[in-house]
């Protein structure tokens, strides 16, 4: 298969939907000679939010650190080859297709012999750890799908577990309570291996006995490890953190909000473990890998003119995180807010968060067969403003939007990762400054 017939036999495996589990995963890592057990020095990453943000100063802090870093994230913004980098480089396409291509009989094998066909995502994730492995990538960083004790990444036994926090997302398929979540995500610690979280409330109770059930040592972001801010512009963070094996004063990021020092104190916590395992990684190291990374659509700047920035806020603790950024960043600016959603998100607490205060707001469409009655959220903002249009295409929306932003207006876009992805690359295709 050439890169295009993968991705279309790839993508017709989207029939079997989300499917939870691992008894399909196992079989087919099993059937490529279970690649996932031959000395992969894994960082297993879950958690509700900040996966992708922590993932990146990880992977900044140990290549600064003079190691090859793998890392398998999800969902990508506009190519699959996204998922898969070593050192911040993406996957070849005709990588991707000579592994899809070595997979295939394997899955026509697995169900020929009566086993369920593996999902996308645990196609996606034996393509991970067999890619990984051949290249010998030092670390590899791996990041969670969907909640944690059966999701497909769960094969792995790692050097340590990250739970960044606990919030509400995904519910049809993790639960309804913080408690019923944290469990679930829960389940990637593994005994005796060490856990960082950054978890609080209910969620960190569960994380702490698990942890304790398992004697698994345990590390608390905002308890072992501290931090403080010290300056932000548009441009960066200053901070410093505290953690459990030294200090480290004058810090800097590129990634905007608050919550963004979390995932920082987070990575932190991670690379004190992975030191006391072995690892050299010096303070300067980690203070060039924070100030290197990057992630995009995560309170992304993509033009001054407009001021335009994106987010993919895509549940209720994303949502109050980009509140409060906007509040901190952009306290005088009036805002003309573009947002589109999925149907199986938690839409009425997004809106109650985001749409108060803003000048207008575009209701669009995201690409994505989940967006099912996209309107509905329309009615939703409507009970805090009368300012609102819709538009199902997202272009038009962001046409329609610029033309309601006055020259010290900010026009924010933000909801669903495919509502970002589309209108990321519609801005930068237009010429729009990427910042970042």
């Amino acid at each position: 298969m050439n890169y295009e017939e993968a991705m279309e036999y790839l993508q017709g495996l989207t029939r079997f939907g989300i499917n939870l589990g691992l008894s399909r995963i196992e079989e087919l890592l099993a059937r490529l000679g279970d690649p996932h057990r031959k000395g992969l020095k894994i960082i297993h990453i879950g958690g509700t939010n900040g996966k992708g943000s922590t993932t990146a100063m990880l992977a900044g802090i140990l290549r600064a650190a003079g190691y090859r870093v793998g890392a398998f994230t999800s969902p990508h913004l506009h190519s699959y080859t996204e998922r898969y980098t070593i050192n911040g480089i993406e996957i070849e396409q005709v990588e991707i297709a000579a592994l899809l291509t070595e997979l295939r009989p394997h899955l026509d094998e697995m169900v020929a012999a009566g086993h369920e066909c593996p999902t996308e995502f645990e196609v996606g994730t034996a393509l991970a750890f067999l890619y990984f492995f051949r290249e010998k990538v030092d670390y590899l960083l791996l990041e969670v799908g969907l909640g944690g004790a059966i999701d497909s990444t769960n094969v792995a036994l790692p050097l340590l577990a990250v739970i960044t926090n606990v919030a509400k997302d995904h519910l049809n398929y993790l639960g309804h309570t913080i408690r019923e979540i944290a469990t679930v995500k829960a389940g990637i610690i593994k005994p005796g291996i060490p856990v960082v979280t950054a978890a609080t409330g209910t969620g960190l109770q569960v994380v702490e006995q698990v942890s304790s059930d398992k004697g698994c040592p345990l590390t608390r972001v905002g308890q072992d490890i501290t931090w403080a801010p010290e300056a932000h512009s548009i441009s960066g963070q200053h901070f410093s953190i505290w953690g459990q094996k030294g200090s480290y004063e004058g810090l800097e990021i590129r990634l905007l909000g608050r919550h963004q020092l979390v995932n920082a104190a987070t990575a932190i916590g991670v690379v004190e473990g992975l030191i006391e395992k072995g690892a050299q990684i010096g303070k300067e190291e980690i203070r060039g890998g924070l100030a290197a990374a990057s992630i995009p659509g995560r309170l992304e700047i993509t033009s001054l003119q407009p001021l335009t920035i994106i987010d993919g806020a895509h549940n209720y603790a994303g949502a109050r995180s980009l509140k409060s950024a906007l509040a901190d960043y952009f306290p005088d600016r009036d805002i003309v807010l573009v947002i589109g959603m999925l149907d199986d998100k938690e839409r009425g607490h997004v809106v109650d968060v985001l749409v108060p205060g803003a000048k207008a707001v575009v209701v669009t469409k995201p690409d994505s067969p989940r967006s099912g009655d996209w309107r509905h959220l329309a009615g939703l903002a409507g009970r805090h403003t009368a300012n609102i249009y819709l538009s199902a295409d997202v272009g038009e929306a962001l046409d329609q939007a610029r033309n309601l932003t006055g020259p010290e207006d900010l026009l924010c876009i933000t909801g669903s990762i495919y509502l970002v992805a589309e209108a990321r690359g519609k801005l930068l295709t237009v010429g729009h400054k990427d910042l970042n």
